[in-house]
């Protein structure tokens, strides 16, 4: 859960401070390992090229992370969230160039307020021109879905580069260990050849398997030692940045500015090709704005400007000066470990290097569970199972599917490359991609909300941030041979699923609309078919918020008899991070009371926590409890046309409602969560709950309850008790004769997927006995 504070008090800053440390600033603090470690010493010309290069790394990290993240871009925020999605959800919204499946009466329902005026500003001329034009919308999906697959390819790479970092300081730790109860230099050769095969590689390995083997944990289990840790290696890295800069004082020369356009004077190909592994320096930037839903803006700031700049400075700047002076002294100056000169603080410091690249390591991979769960919300990922890990911090979830395939993933690019270089080169490209995705999303709302010099506003916020993330893409791109071609492929496969996914689930939503039976098909024409209600509930899960699905209506045709209550449930992922308990369920009638039709839309969030499946069936038949309670208020209710709904959620108080009685239940090791029909995942709690069997009753004594209110609710409590059935669509997908080579390999790669991922009654938890799938020819 977020809690919002109506004004933020200085402890309350402090503790937040010292909680960004651990989950926020991991992988920003832990860039140091392979920053200046990733270059091959050989490449370096002289010992003046390296103050230049230090002071690229001087200004990236006062551009980027302080003056973009700090200063500009967390004054933008999705109702307190950030992240790329924060951003997509935001345009969505104010420019109306979402492509979610939708049509004008989904469009009407979701944004139905109670009393509440429209809060859109007055059309801008930017807003008009992004409106307008198709391909804008396209090209906004597709700079959310690049800057997703950025972050999950990332949460590959980064793990199998710090860890493979930190051991690598190990087997030089370990090789200084051997030299001293070793006089013969064969034998102290030998064993550092022993030592570089099977130290680096095979160790990095173990840690991995152990780390992703213990995300099932949850980051607020594993990560109650974060902060300290963090805390303990800025302090360490720090200080001895200032012991070699005391020692070495002309490197604060190298701050100038004058260094860069010197290094750009000379530039070549070979040269130019240092800066992808300078561009690491900055690699966790993104996350001061991505977990901006779990902190406060000042916390963040604060703990940026006070703590970590000043101390990734000094670390940059005393390793720069050790390397420039130590330069052409061994093959491994350039690391990190090298410039700790004190004998015995460097066998600490790789204690602290392999703890370090945990907390590195698991924000990165934290990052990727989350941006996961949110494409899935946003029908842009397969079915997977979600887990929230707590309670009580929103948005902590973890993903087993993706965990297992993210390790093999970065198991696979740590045994292949077997080297720090290649994966550097790999990792730059994600890092400097996903914030150029920032910058781009971040200079359109620019334009959309601060209205007055918009265009001025945003192409200087493009330009400038821009070409400074492009200079360090192309020098990424120069080494596409060395490493970077492996991050292009595995982002167009990731790439592919989810324009895959997305434009399959818009195929089949726009089938269903087009195919839909009206109301009248059912409450009129059925009769005629000798249509018979039987006992009990029928919940019948749906896309479409008007009308009845092709499906049902099929099964009507085949099977004449349907139950006595109906119930129409849609789930409808909206673009914002969460949905209010209170706004969750809209309610409305089909047709005339007789015929006891309702529809159901159950709202929520790209962050949100749906429900329980159990408790979802409770929440929907108290919803539609309350609803004929409260119609019979309104009379004019009653003549109410279709696709009119009553926003739900707070419990009358005056005793006209359905009493909830807990009569038993059973022990389950974890909770089941509901997700949308359209996109179903299932999300789990930890901790052991008891699954509660809800009766309900009719208030015992309720003098103001209508006799017409009481009977129809006394049928619906009858029909709870008679059993409830799930009517599910099974979709067979067909593309049309003639159609491209483009649509058909989408649509074979949505089937595909379709077929392989989690099935959408095991997704949405629900009981095989009284689960009815109706199979369906969607010819798309």
């Amino acid at each position: 859960m977020k809690f919002i504070y109506a004004k933020e008090t200085w402890r309350r800053t402090v503790v937040l401070s010292f909680q960004t440390l651990g989950i926020l600033y991991g992988r920003l603090s832990t860039a140091p390992l392979y920053a200046f470690g990733s270059i091959n010493p050989s490449d370096i010309k002289s010992g003046q090229q390296i103050y230049e290069l230090f002071s690229f790394v001087f200004w990236t990290l006062t551009i980027i992370p302080l003056l973009k993240y700090a200063f500009i871009v967390l004054k933008v925020d999705d109702n307190g969230e950030g992240g790329t999605f924060a951003l997509y959800s935001l345009l969505c919204r104010h420019a109306n160039v979402g492509l979610l499946p939708s049509d004008i009466s989904t469009t009407e329902l979701m944004h139905q307020e109670e009393g509440t005026p429209s809060k859109m500003k007055v059309e801008s001329r930017a807003r008009r021109a992004i409106g307008r034009y198709k391909s804008s919308h396209y090209l906004m999906l597709f700079l959310a879905l690049l800057g997703s697959c950025m972050i999950i390819c990332d949460g590959i790479f980064t793990p199998a580069l710090s860890v493979l970092s930190a051991t690598s300081d190990l087997r030089r730790s370990l090789s200084k260990l051997a030299a001293r109860f070793t006089s013969s230099e064969k034998a102290r050769h030998s064993v550092d050849k022993y030592l570089k095969r099977y130290i680096p590689v095979p160790a990095a390995c173990a840690i991995l398997v152990c780390l992703f083997m213990l995300q099932r944990y949850g980051t607020n289990r594993i990560g109650v030692i974060f902060a300290p840790i963090v805390i303990i290696w800025l302090m360490f890295i720090s200080g001895f940045g200032m012991y070699n800069i005391f020692h070495h004082p002309q490197i604060l020369w190298a701050i100038s500015p004058a260094y860069m356009f010197r290094f750009i004077k000379k530039i070549d190909i070979s040269s130019w090709k240092l800066l992808s592994s300078i561009g690491l320096c900055i690699a966790g930037s993104e996350a001061m704005f991505a977990d901006l839903g779990h902190f406060s803006k000042r916390s963040i700031k604060v703990t940026f400007v006070f703590l970590v700049y000043p101390a990734l400075v000094l670390c940059y700047a005393g390793q720069a000066a050790f390397f420039s002076k130590h330069l052409g002294t061994s093959d491994d100056v350039a690391h990190l470990s090298e410039s700790i000169t004190h004998r015995h603080l460097q066998h600490i410091f790789t204690i602290l290097s392999l703890f370090a690249s945990l907390v590195g390591s698991q924000a990165t991979i934290t990052a990727t569970f989350s941006i996961i769960n949110q494409c899935q919300a946003l029908a842009c990922f397969p079915r997977v199972k979600v887990i929230h890990t707590s309670e009580k911090v929103h948005g902590q979830v973890y993903v087993p599917d993706a965990n297992w395939l993210i390790m093999v993933l970065s198991l696979t690019i740590l045994i292949g490359f077997r080297d720090i270089s290649a994966i550097a080169n790999a990792t730059g490209l994600a890092v400097i991609c996903g914030m150029l995705v920032t910058t781009c999303l971040m200079s359109l709302i620019i334009a959309l909300q601060w209205e007055k010099t918009a265009v001025f506003l945003s192409l200087s916020f493009l330009l400038f941030f821009g070409s400074i993330e492009a200079l360090y893409l192309s020098s990424c791109f120069l080494n596409f041979s060395k490493g970077t071609w492996c991050i292009v492929i595995l982002s167009l496969i990731f790439l592919t699923i989810m324009v895959s996914w997305h434009y399959g689930t818009i195929k089949k939503y726009e089938f269903d609309i087009e195919n839909k039976v009206t109301v009248d098909w059912l409450t009129e024409l059925s009769p005629g078919l000798g249509v018979s209600r039987v006992p009990g509930i029928g919940f019948i899960h749906t896309n479409i918020v008007t009308g009845i699905p092709a499906f049902f209506s099929h099964f009507i045709t085949n099977i004449p008899a349907f139950h006595e209550v109906l119930i129409l449930v849609s789930f409808k992922s909206l673009p914002v991070p969460y949905i209010p308990k209170n706004e969750r369920y809209l309610i409305g009638r089909i047709g005339h009371k007789d015929y006891k039709i309702f529809r159901c839309i159950v709202r929520y969030g790209y962050r949100d926590h749906v429900r329980n499946i159990n408790d979802f069936e409770d929440q929907i038949i108290s919803s539609i409890g309350e609803f004929i309670a409260r119609e019979e208020r309104h009379h004019e209710a009653l003549f109410l046309q279709e696709g009119t709904m009553i926003i739900l959620g707070s419990r009358m108080t005056d005793g006209n409602v359905l009493v909830p009685v807990v009569v038993g239940g059973e022990q389950s090791e974890s909770g089941q969560d509901v997700a949308d029909i359209e996109n179903p995942t299932t999300t789990t709690t930890t901790t052991t709950t008891k699954r509660k069997k809800v009766r309900f009753m009719l208030p015992a004594n309720s003098p103001k309850m209508n006799p017409s209110v009481r009977k129809e609710l006394q049928q619906l409590v009858d029909a709870r008790e008679s059993g409830t059935a799930y009517f599910l669509g099974h979709s067979h997908l067909k593309v049309r004769k003639g159609s491209n080579f483009v649509k058909q390999f989408l649509v074979k790669v949505y089937a595909f997927l379709d077929k392989n991922c989690r099935e959408p009654p095991i997704a949405l938890d629900i009981p095989h006995a009284a689960l009815l799938e109706v199979g369906m020819v969607y010819t798309i």
